[in-house]
């Protein structure tokens, strides 16, 4: 496949992958809402940075082997379904705040490093990643492929996670979105939390074939 269609179905393929409604997109949306703008983007670029992971041991040919190793995956699933559930309980105890703390809590944040680090492990610990980068890269990488057009394929994908992402903070942190969702934060936090949580027992309770 040539390096301009290549480019073209990672386009095509990853937006779409990245448009679907899963643990991602709803770990943007509660640091968006929850603390603002600045988080969600940091959120979004910690999951960007996530995809690395994936990218790298793919490129490796070790992604066919994670695929079909029932310990390997058990144990990303253990770890992922896990990660997902600590964030969904930390969601559901969220409280009430006043003004000035959700003002105060918008310009300080959490750290920046701490809420790369969520995008991060987010992403990373996807269980379902190494089957979709195996098929992604099966459709556009060839074994004699030069390893400056593999890392162009997975620097582009990294910037269209972080593009899509990016986007959606932004409709997120528009004034009037975030007028209206403020006020019920909790109550965001609290669903996003349950959602969480629902995704963390559903890939834990997946079977893995």
């Amino acid at each position: 496949m040539e390096f301009v269609q290549g480019l073209f179905v990672i386009t095509i393929v990853h937006l779409l992958a990245a448009a679907s409604p899963g643990p991602d997109f709803l770990m943007v949306t509660q640091q968006t809402l929850s603390n603002g703008k600045k988080s969600g983007l940091l959120c979004s670029l910690g999951i960007a940075l996530g995809l690395s992971v994936h990218i790298t041991y793919s490129s490796l040919g070790l992604a066919a082997v994670i695929a079909k190793s029932l310990t390997a995956l058990w144990v990303i699933k253990m770890l992922g379904g896990s990660y997902l559930i600590y964030l969904g309980l930390k969601g559901l105890r969220s409280r009430p705040r006043k003004v000035e703390d959700i003002q105060s809590k918008s310009i300080e944040a959490s750290s920046s490093i701490r809420t790369i680090g969520i995008g991060f492990l987010c992403n990373a610990l996807n269980p379902k990643a190494p089957i979709y980068f195996i098929s992604l890269f099966t459709i556009v990488l060839s074994p004699n492929m030069p390893l400056f057009l593999i890392v162009i394929y997975g620097l582009w994908i990294m910037i269209l996670q972080f593009a899509w992402f990016s986007f959606a903070v932004t409709l997120l942190s528009s004034p009037l979105v975030s007028r209206h969702f403020r006020k019920f934060g909790h109550y965001i936090d609290r669903v996003l939390g349950g959602a969480m949580i629902f995704f963390g027992i559903k890939v834990i309770a997946s079977q893995t074939t």
